[in-house]
């Protein structure tokens, strides 16, 4: 009896010391400004309704001392729908760091900004993870007609693959 005990011991802390050396993956904050410019296609402009798509180009600055996301190129594509003076649509986005690695969130917006989970990534943003918001912080007139010019904060959580 005691043997059988000593047994479940060993093997439960034995167990829980391999358990303490997994990795883990750890949620990293994410806070960055994403400037971009680029072109609004529009399909129907009425009072009660507008639709349109978006074709946008930017690069990021990242807010946060580990420049994770800083100097990223992106390129978005989007469908939006403007009722009752409110701002809904949906945009899928490729960001791309110096090195070439990139990775895709895909964005749903309302009236007060965005949500966008992590879909896919290369290189080093293999396997990533998490959810991030964007809220517009400036827009400015656009420079051409059909165009738009703007900058938004997004913050949030990723994770790497380990």
């Amino acid at each position: 009896m005691v043997s059988i005990k000593r047994w479940w011991v060993v093997a439960a802390a034995t167990v829980l010391g391999l358990v303490m050396f997994i990795p883990i993956a750890q949620a990293e904050p994410m806070d960055i400004i994403n400037c971009s410019s680029g072109t609004t296609n529009v399909l129907l402009a009425t009072e009660e309704l507008t639709i349109m798509t978006t074709d946008v180009k930017g690069i990021t600055r990242d807010n946060l001392p580990s420049k994770v996301f800083d100097n990223m190129t992106y390129h978005c594509v989007g469908l939006f729908k403007v009722m009752g003076g409110k701002r809904y649509g949906t945009t899928n986005c490729k960001f791309m760091d110096p090195s070439g690695d990139y990775f895709v969130v895909e964005a749903s917006y309302g009236p007060e900004g965005g949500t966008a989970p992590f879909l896919f990534g290369t290189g080093k943003f293999k396997g990533i993870t998490g959810n991030c918001e964007t809220k517009p912080i400036t827009s400015g007139k656009p420079i051409v007609p059909g165009t738009s010019q703007g900058c938004a904060r997004v913050t949030g959580t990723y994770e790497l693959k380990k």
